[in-house]
């Protein structure tokens, strides 16, 4: 679970396959993000609150568009990921697989503003 750098609302992950984007005042769900195969392990926000990334049993990451609720990106890895993080920057992915790899993804070309 995150909550967002305003503090307005939280991500939940879930062994349900998805995500749930929380309304931190009032307690209900916004949104549901639903692109997962598996449990989904890890969720982080981006400084600027537009995306979020997750991460899943699934051997995948998914960068998702917070205003749309889709997929923008999907990067695949060699094993389950567990966890996930966003740099300061904004734009560089730090994520944890089962076999202890760590992978380093820069986002690049990804328009969030819509």
């Amino acid at each position: 679970m995150t909550v967002s750098p305003d503090g307005l609302f939280v991500v939940s992950a879930s062994a349900d396959n998805t995500l749930k984007v929380w309304d931190l005042a009032t307690g209900n769900v916004l949104r549901t993000l639903s692109g997962h195969t598996d449990s989904v392990t890890g969720v982080t926000v981006s400084p600027d609150g537009l995306f979020v990334v997750s991460a899943s049993w699934d051997n995948t990451l998914k960068v998702w568009k917070l205003a749309t609720g889709r997929v923008a990106m999907s990067f695949t890895g060699e094993g389950s990921f567990r966890c996930c993080a966003i740099a300061p920057d904004g734009r560089t992915v730090v994520a944890g697989d089962s076999g202890g790899q760590l992978y380093f993804l820069r986002l690049e070309g990804l328009d969030f503003s819509q």
